[in-house]
């Protein structure tokens, strides 16, 4: 399985980045192959829309899960939409959200936000 996680550094040695839409990067990385792949994000410096972008890189990337600390709505349509399922990160430690995603303990993020349309963020 394909998964996306935002990370601070193209490093799996960094951590999950609490914003997913302004996140720097994406770690891209397949649970079977154990390869990692680090995509920068475009919409980082959006003026706006950067989680919809972002979610379209996701999408794009062809991945079945992403694991976050938090998501907003209009990005989390869009991912759903993809039959992409969201989790909710457990701590800053990328190795440990995988190992606890592969163990079955990652729940599913439930906490949506409206987002900050244009508020900054």
């Amino acid at each position: 399985m394909k998964i996306a996680i935002p990370v601070d550094d193209k490093s799996t040695e960094t951590s999950v980045s609490q914003s997913f839409g302004r996140t720097p990067y994406y770690l891209i990385y397949d649970t079977e192959s154990k390869e990692s792949v680090f995509l920068d994000n475009s919409a980082a410096a959006s003026q706006g829309g950067a989680g919809i972008k972002a979610a379209q890189t996701i999408v794009d990337s062809k991945v079945s899960a992403l694991l976050t600390p938090r998501c907003g709505e209009n990005a989390a349509d869009v991912l759903k939409a993809a039959n992409i399922k969201l989790y909710k990160t457990v701590n800053a430690s990328i190795q440990d959200n995988i190992d606890a995603l592969n163990d079955g303990k990652l729940s599913l993020l439930e906490d949506i936000h409206p987002g900050f349309h244009g508020h900054g963020g």
